[in-house]
Parts: C-alpha cells; sequence; structure tokens
C-alpha cells in the first residue's frame, strides 16, 4: 500500500465519471479520498449513464482525460470486459463469491432496492405498480434513465416484469407495461434528478430505495415504496480502465472504496456495500446506518449474468418500439 499511495499520488490526479454527488453519497467519497490521499478528482459528466461511461472511455482512450474507473451497472459492464484491468484489493477476500470476477476483473461495490419514490401531496399513495396507470398519475411518472443503458432504469422494468407475471428470464411484460403506461399518457419522458423532485416536475419517480430514500430526507412529503411482489435488488459493477492514464490512483481508488471507510461512506448514502455483511461480523460497520436501511419484505429476485444479458438483447430490440 506504501509504494501504490506513493505512485497514486506522484499522478496526483484520478479521472471519474458519471458519479453524481448525491448519487449513494459519491459527493462525500470523493472529498473524503482527496483529503485523505492530497490527490484530485477529476469528476466527469456526473450525471451519464453507464454506457456514457464506456463511450468517454473509447473516445478519449489514450488522453489524459480518459476515466481511470468506471462504476456500471450490471448489464453495460458485462458487455465491456476486454476494457478493464483486473485488480484485487487488500479486502477481496471479505466480497462474496457471487459479488465479484474471480480475477478482479469487475467487483460488485454498492446495492439496493428498486422501488417507486413520490410526491404524497401531488398523487394518492401507491399500492402496486398497477396504481401508476390511473388518471390521477397523467404525465407524473418518471423512469431514472434508458433501460438499454441505465442500470436504474433496467431494474425498473424488471421490476415492472415481475409485477405483471414476468420473470428473470422474461422482461417483456415489464416493456409491455410501460408501453400502456405510456398509452395512457403518464410516462413522463424526463430524467429525473433532485431538481427534477424539489421542483414537482417529477413527482413520481422509479429509482433505487437509496436514492429515493435521499429525497425523502429533503422533502417530507417523499415516500417511498418497494412493491412485495416485484422486489429487485441490484447491484453496481466498479472496474478499473485497462487504458487509465493514471493506473496507480485507480487502484488506490478501489483500495478506499473497499475499505471499511469507504464502504461506510456507501452506507451513509442509504446504499448496501458489497462487504456489509462481512464488517458486522467484525464490528466495523457502522451499526445505527446498517440498522436504518429500509425494510424490505418480500423475496428479491437478483437477476444472473446470464439472465442480465439476455434482458438487455430484448431491450435493445424492443424498448424504443414500445416507448417511441
Amino acid at each position: 500500500m506504501e509504494g501504490l499511495i506513493e505512485a497514486a499520488q506522484e499522478e496526483g490526479e484520478l479521472n471519474v465519471i458519471a458519479l453524481p454527488p448525491d448519487w449513494a453519497n459519491y459527493g462525500e467519497i470523493i472529498k473524503a479520498f482527496e483529503e485523505k490521499y492530497d490527490i484530485k478528482v477529476n469528476s466527469a459528466q456526473p450525471d451519464a449513464a453507464s454506457q456514457d461511461e464506456i463511450n468517454a472511455a473509447n473516445q478519449l482512450k489514450g488522453t489524459d482525460r480518459a476515466p481511470d474507473v468506471f462504476d456500471l451497472s450490471q448489464s453495460v459492464a458485462l458487455a465491456n470486459t476486454d476494457m478493464y484491468a483486473p485488480y484485487q484489493v487488500e479486502t477481496f477476500d471479505e466480497i462474496p463469491e457471487e459479488f465479484k470476477d474471480a480475477d478482479g476483473t469487475w467487483v460488485n461495490d454498492y446495492g439496493g432496492f428498486m422501488s417507486v419514490g413520490y410526491d404524497a401531496d401531488v398523487v394518492p399513495e401507491i399500492d402496486s405498480l398497477e396504481d401508476l396507470l390511473g388518471p390521477e398519475f397523467r404525465g407524473k411518472v418518471a423512469l431514472n434513465g434508458d433501460p438499454t443503458q441505465a442500470g436504474a432504469a433496467f431494474s425498473g422494468v424488471v421490476m415492472a416484469s415481475l409485477a405483471n407475471g414476468g420473470t428473470a428470464d422474461d422482461i417483456a411484460p415489464g416493456v409491455d407495461f410501460f408501453k400502456r403506461l405510456k398509452a395512457a399518457g403518464n410516462f413522463l419522458p424526463v430524467d429525473p434528478t433532485p431538481a427534477t423532485i424539489a421542483s414537482g416536475q417529477t413527482p413520481v419517480v422509479i429509482d433505487w430505495d437509496y436514492l429515493n430514500a435521499v429525497e425523502s430526507q429533503k422533502l417530507d412529503s417523499w415516500e417511498v415504496f418497494v412493491p412485495e411482489d416485484a422486489v429487485v435488488a441490484g447491484y453496481y459493477f466498479q472496474a478499473i480502465n485497462k487504458d487509465a492514464p493514471n493506473p496507480a490512483a485507480a487502484r488506490l481508488w478501489q483500495e478506499f472504496l473497499y475499505s471499511d471507510e469507504g464502504q461506510n461512506l456507501w452506507l451513509a448514502g442509504g446504499a448496501r456495500p458489497v462487504r456489509a455483511e462481512a464488517m458486522a461480523e467484525a464490528g466495523t460497520i457502522d451499526t445505527e446506518l446498517y440498522d436504518a436501511l429500509p425494510e424490505v419484505t418480500g423475496d428479491p429476485v437478483i437477476p444472473t449474468n446470464e439472465q442480465t444479458e439476455s434482458m438487455a438483447a430484448y431491450l435493445a430490440d424492443n424498448w424504443a418500439k414500445a416507448i417511441g
């Protein structure tokens, strides 16, 4: 670690991309890393989608502006593994087998459950996804991103599929649900952000529970609903760009993220860190934050890599046709 820190500090910079400061507490994580190691973090396109990260890496390859690291949705991550540099952090053995590539090509970092956030002062209480088809929700339901490019949106369609008789092997009912949502005039083609929620532009948002929970802290009337019949869990994928302009800083960033400090910082953002179980056993997790995570009832569905690839292929062929 001493040699890695020295090499990273000689580089002096780290390029990250698609990390909104209010997403899983990334603002505080970046600040903590900068202060701990005296390394400047260049944060590009904070509101970009996972596919935009890959596009940027390809477009900026060979320049000092290329991203050093990725934080990707499952479908995009698995489609681009040839772009990653394998690396195993010091805590690699504490990460469950199912949440990492054996060689460290990619490693899951944090996760949560898909949810519906809504302003209870604007729309009625939501008890099921079917409620969203009602006339009270006309022009009010937003999905966080394009499901062919963004992980949150992808999992939102999976949630809709499960609630409408589909499975992790069959996302078609989810696409059909959004087709019906648009036909009813209820689908709002706006990417939701904290600003659109605060302004009232997006009073209903389908997104990860940790992102919707953050909005509840800002807006008293913001409620979060996780459908018991469609509990979708998902983790994001962390990887190092094999063409990283700052390779030592990239690896030091990974070490920080998977340390107790980094994992607890994600937890402070309402996300479930991948090392949570091991940290709980070791007594190193922030128990107050861990115990405060939203309760979720029902059997969680975590799509396998193969299921994700299959669903992603279906979305690539059918989402645009359904939504237009």
